[in-house]
């Protein structure tokens, strides 16, 4: 089965990390591909250029044989659409092959805002992971496609192309992309946080407010 992650990682830390060894792990898969989007269509602008993400997930993921990147979307003009990759994906691998694609429980709860959402589950599997905060509203469309698309057995993912859903559970690192911009920005160490190679480039290129020469 060939897995998605797709975000900004702006900048990559350990949280998504071991959140995507987590899902490698427990589906059953070799390897779970990094997908960094070029323009996200539902924030702002990210605060480091899409090569600049690039270089630091290729920096992240050095030596790990469970995760890659796949710079598709970079690629690309214009904003990052799931539904594209997705479709994409889908002629690369062929009908049957099993795809699919992981996705936060914050992001979920708005997934009837996202383009050609209905199609999604028709192009690959929909893994939801479970995050703090309010959850789903339970009269809501993206909780009504999950209770119908729901499985619980991971292994049935592998059985069909797409079209399944499931929720899990990990442990989840508290690290938030967010809370390590500001960091940075407010001079302090995010060490820890991201791996050191990450950290040592973004003070190379002065990234998020970083200083090149500080100590930290």
């Amino acid at each position: 089965m060939h897995v998605i992650y797709g975000g900004t990682f702006d900048p990559i830390h350990h949280g998504h990390l071991r959140l995507a060894l987590e899902i490698s792990d427990r589906l059953g898969v070799d390897q779970v591909s990094l997908v960094p989007c070029h323009i996200p269509p539902h924030r702002g602008d990210t605060g480091a250029t899409s090569e600049q993400r690039l270089k630091l997930l290729e920096l992240a993921v050095t030596g790990e044989v469970q995760l890659r990147v796949d710079e598709r979307e970079l690629r690309r003009a214009g904003a990052s659409y799931t539904a594209d990759t997705l479709r994409q994906l889908r002629q690369e691998l062929g009908p049957e092959a099993p795809l699919a694609m992981v996705v936060g429980t914050d992001a979920f709860a708005g997934f009837d805002r996202w383009r050609e959402w209905r199609q999604i589950p028709e192009l690959a599997h929909v893994i939801v992971v479970r995050r703090p905060g309010p959850g789903l509203d339970p009269d809501g469309e993206p909780a009504r496609m999950l209770a119908e698309r729901a499985v619980r057995d991971a292994s049935r993912l592998h059985d069909q192309p797409g079209g399944l859903m499931l929720e899990l559970d990990p442990p989840l690192l508290d690290i938030s992309a967010t809370g390590i911009r500001e960091r940075i920005g407010d001079g302090r160490s995010p060490r820890y946080l991201l791996p050191d190679p990450v950290w040592q480039e973004i003070r190379r290129l002065g990234l998020y407010g970083a200083c090149p020469d500080g100590n930290f």
